[in-house]
C-alpha cells in the first residue's frame, strides 16, 4: 500500500499563529485524556511540533487548558 506523506498545516498556511492563548487550535492537538498527539500522527514538521508543545504546556500552566480529563 502507498501512504501519502502528511504535510505540516502550519508550513502550508503561514497566517496560522501558534500561541498559548489560542485554545481552540491547541485542543485539536490534545487527546481526550490530555496527552499531546505525536507528530507522526498529526503530520507536523519538527519545528512546528516543538512550538505546539511549548504553547500547550504554557496554556496548561496559565490554566487555559486542563492537565487531564478530570476523571
Amino acid at each position: 500500500m502507498f501512504h501519502r506523506r502528511k504535510t505540516c498545516k502550519f508550513c502550508e498556511d503561514n497566517t496560522i499563529l501558534i500561541a498559548y492563548k489560542e485554545v481552540k487550535l491547541l485542543k485539536m492537538y490534545i487527546t481526550e485524556r490530555g496527552k499531546i498527539i505525536p507528530r507522526r500522527i498529526t503530520g507536523n514538521c519538527a519545528k512546528h511540533q516543538r512550538r505546539l508543545t511549548t504553547a500547550i504546556k504554557q496554556s496548561r500552566n496559565v490554566a487555559l487548558i486542563s492537565f487531564s480529563s478530570g476523571r
